[in-house]
């Protein structure tokens, strides 16, 4: 008994130790942006091709770090509009740049409305 609640004191002594220094880390203050991406075409994609870019675009957000998020994106005819949470407008130029993918607009979202903004 007296073994078990030493390795269980260790443990809560450990875990503490790791949340504050998990907690001391600076997190990245992140925003809100819309980026347009003209792509003749993009509507007939297959669901393999788009997968293939899903899985490039991962590739390449896994090496960039805490300040770069891919919230969501839209397939239409010939564009892709995507929503991500981002430090800079530039931390998007270099994603694109770096996945070679288009990101012809970029504009950082100062509001979001809804049908319940009306009430």
């Amino acid at each position: 008994m007296k073994y078990r609640l030493m390795a269980l004191a260790g443990c809560l002594a450990f875990a503490a130790v790791a949340f504050a220094q998990s907690e001391s880390k600076e997190v990245p203050v992140l925003e809100k942006y819309v980026i347009e991406r003209d792509l003749p075409g993009a509507g007939k994609l297959s669901a393999a091709e788009l997968q293939a870019i899903s899985r490039k675009s991962n590739s390449v957000l896994a090496g960039m770090g805490a300040g770069i998020q891919w919230v969501e994106s839209y397939v239409t005819a010939d564009k892709i509009y995507c929503v991500y949470r981002a430090q800079s407008a530039e931390a998007i130029r270099k994603h694109a740049e770096a996945g070679g993918f288009p990101a012809n607009r970029i504009a950082r979202v100062t509001s979001v409305i809804d049908p319940t903004t009306a009430h």
